[in-house]
C-alpha cells in the first residue's frame, strides 16, 4: 500500500457545523472522501478482529437506560461475581485460536474496587503473555488505578461517551458526561491507549450522533479506537420506549464521518452487527470501518459467529489483521568465557 511520505497531524478543531456539511454530502462523494482518508492511514483490505468477554456481569449501580446490566432495570440478566483468572485466560486462548488479535474484558461496575484490582491486573498480565493486545472496561478510574493497569501491561482502556452532551441526561443520571471525560483524561495521562465511541438508535437525533463524534474528534488526542454500536432491543431497559433504530445508510454515513474526522483511529463495528446485512457491513468497510468484534456474544448481546465473519471477509477479498511477529532473539555466536552459573560450560556471546 502506498502511503504519503509525510502525513499531517489530525485536526482537533472540528465544529459541528463542519461535520454536518460532511455528513450531508451526496453519498458517492462522502464515501470517496472517506476512502481517500482511510487509504492514507490503513490497508483498506485489512480488518482488525477483537473478542469481548464479560468478566463480571450485571448488578451495576449505574442507571444507563440502554443497558441490560443495570441493577435498576428488570432485564433478566443475573449478577455474577468476578471471574477467576484461569477461566479468563482459557477464553483468551480460545479467542486467539479463533484469530482475534485483541482481547477485551468488561466488568459491570461504576468503578472498580481496589480489592478487585489485583485480579484484573493478573488477567491483563496473563492475556498479554499470550501475545494478545489487552483492553478492559471497568467504569470510572482514579489516577492510581490507571497506574496499576499500566504497570500490568494494559494496551487499551474502553470508556464510551455513548451519545451527545445534550442527549446524555436523557439516558443516564447517575454520572455525567464530564465524569466520563475525566476518566478518559486519567487514562491518557497514564499512557494507556483510549478506546471510546458511542451508541446510535436510542432516540437521539442525527445532530446528536454528529455531536458525539465531534466531542471525540476535538479531544486533545483522538481515541486510538472508536467503537460504533447499534443499540440492541433489550426488554426492560427504558430506552425501549424511545428507541428509533438508525437506518443502514444513516449508519454508513456516520462511519464515514468518523473516518474523516479521526483519520488515524481504528473505527470498530461493535454491538448490533448481528442485525446488519452483509451488504451493510461491506458498505461500512468501504466507509472506513476497519475493526470488528468476533465471537458469538458481546457481553450480554448476540454477535455474528466467527464462521460468518470469515465467509464475509473471504467474499469481499478482505482479510483479518495479524499481530506483528515478536522480535527475534539475538543469534548466538561464539563462546564468551566460562558460564559462572554452570562451571565447565561456555557462556554464549550474542551477536551485536
Amino acid at each position: 500500500m502506498n502511503r504519503p511520505a509525510q502525513i499531517e497531524a489530525p485536526r482537533t478543531d472540528w465544529t459541528e457545523a463542519e461535520a454536518q456539511i460532511i455528513y450531508d454530502l451526496p453519498l458517492p462523494d462522502l464515501m470517496f472522501r472517506a476512502q481517500q482518508v482511510h487509504r492514507q492511514h490503513f490497508d483498506p483490505a485489512e480488518v482488525e478482529t477483537a473478542t469481548l468477554l464479560s468478566i463480571k456481569t450485571g448488578g451495576c449501580p449505574e442507571d444507563c437506560g440502554y443497558c441490560s446490566q443495570s441493577a435498576h432495570w428488570k432485564t433478566g440478566v443475573k449478577a455474577t461475581k468476578l471471574m477467576e483468572v484461569q477461566r479468563v485466560l482459557a477464553e483468551a486462548r480460545r479467542a486467539k485460536a479463533g484469530g482475534a488479535t485483541r482481547f477485551c474484558m468488561g466488568a459491570a461496575w461504576r468503578s472498580p474496587k481496589d480489592r478487585d484490582m489485583d485480579t484484573v491486573c493478573a488477567m491483563i498480565a496473563g492475556v498479554k503473555a499470550l501475545g494478545l493486545e489487552t483492553c478492559v472496561t471497568l467504569g470510572m478510574l482514579t489516577p492510581p488505578q490507571v497506574d496499576r493497569l499500566a504497570e500490568a501491561g494494559l494496551d487499551y482502556y474502553n470508556h464510551n461517551i455513548d451519545t451527545s452532551r445534550d442527549f446524555y441526561p436523557e439516558i443516564i443520571t447517575t454520572r455525567t458526561m464530564d465524569d466520563r471525560l475525566e476518566t478518559l483524561a486519567h487514562v491518557r495521562a497514564g499512557g494507556i491507549n483510549v478506546c471510546c465511541g458511542g451508541i446510535v438508535g436510542m432516540g437521539e437525533t442525527v445532530a446528536d450522533r454528529i455531536s458525539m463524534l465531534v466531542t471525540l474528534a476535538t479531544l486533545e488526542r483522538h481515541p486510538e479506537s472508536v467503537p460504533l454500536n447499534m443499540w440492541n432491543e433489550i426488554e426492560g431497559a427504558p430506552v425501549m420506549g424511545k428507541a428509533r433504530p438508525a437506518d443502514a445508510i444513516a449508519f454508513v454515513r456516520l462511519v464515514a464521518l468518523a473516518r474523516i474526522l479521526m483519520p488515524q483511529s481504528v473505527v470498530r463495528l461493535s454491538a448490533g452487527r448481528d442485525a446488519m446485512s452483509d451488504e451493510m457491513q461491506a458498505m461500512c468497510f468501504l466507509a472506513g470501518a476497519n475493526s470488528i468484534f468476533t465471537g458469538d456474544v458481546l457481553l450480554t448481546t448476540g454477535n455474528p459467529g466467527r464462521d460468518r465473519d470469515a465467509a464475509l471477509l473471504a467474499r469481499l477479498g478482505m482479510r483479518a489483521a495479524r499481530l506483528p511477529a515478536p522480535p527475534a532473539e539475538p543469534a548466538l555466536t561464539s563462546c564468551d568465557g566460562a558460564d559462572p552459573r554452570s562451571p565447565g560450560r561456555c557462556r554464549p556471546r550474542r551477536a551485536g
